[in-house]
């Protein structure tokens, strides 16, 4: 873990992934990523308030973000998310945040500084982004109703953010009018 955060202490200014070459530490070797169509990689982590089971989120569209307290771009992140859980989360859309320091209390710093509106839980043996293969922070994973990923993607920057609301939102009205009988 000294190791990325030396990484992550020098790409800090990178806007898009804090940490790119991480996948031999949190993957701990050859680990495929979710890939789309395939039911995501289940997980139960202790959270903020009480056991955060992904199994439990069936149903929903679930947007899993993987983040660490050191990196920079996490921290712009993570108003996003806020607005995304105010705008989606009516419709279906649940995120869930999952934390990867060793130590809880610099993530517990990190969200008195950028508090999270959404699920937070903690996985500091990172086994979650070793099972859905992780390779920077932040990275996310948007899982649908039945549970199969829909996409994954790594980084965080202003026109990723437009790009990834995009993706959710057409994810979600093709399962609406899935739902309804129509065509996506």
């Amino acid at each position: 873990m000294d190791r990325l955060r030396s990484y992550a202490a020098r790409a800090a200014g990178s806007a898009v992934v804090c940490a790119a070459g991480i996948t031999a530490a949190l993957a701990g070797g050859t680990v495929r990523a979710a890939t789309p169509g395939q039911p995501a990689p289940a997980f139960s982590l202790a959270g903020r308030d009480g056991t955060v089971d992904l199994a439990r989120l069936r149903g929903q569209f679930v947007y899993v973000d993987f983040w660490a307290s050191w990196c920079g771009p996490c921290k712009r992140s993570f108003p996003w998310m806020n607005g995304l859980q105010q705008r989606y989360g009516r419709s279906g859309l649940q995120i869930v945040a999952v934390n990867v320091d060793t130590a809880r209390a610099d993530a517990e710093r990190f969200l008195v500084a950028t508090p999270a509106s959404f699920t937070v839980a903690f996985d500091p043996a990172g086994a979650t982004p070793r099972s859905y293969a992780i390779k920077g922070m932040p990275s996310s994973v948007l899982v649908d109703p039945s549970g199969n990923v829909v996409f994954q993607h790594a980084g965080f920057n202003e026109g990723a953010a437009q790009e990834l609301e995009q993706k959710i939102a057409r994810a979600m009205a093709a399962s609406a009018a899935t739902a309804k009988g129509g065509t996506p």
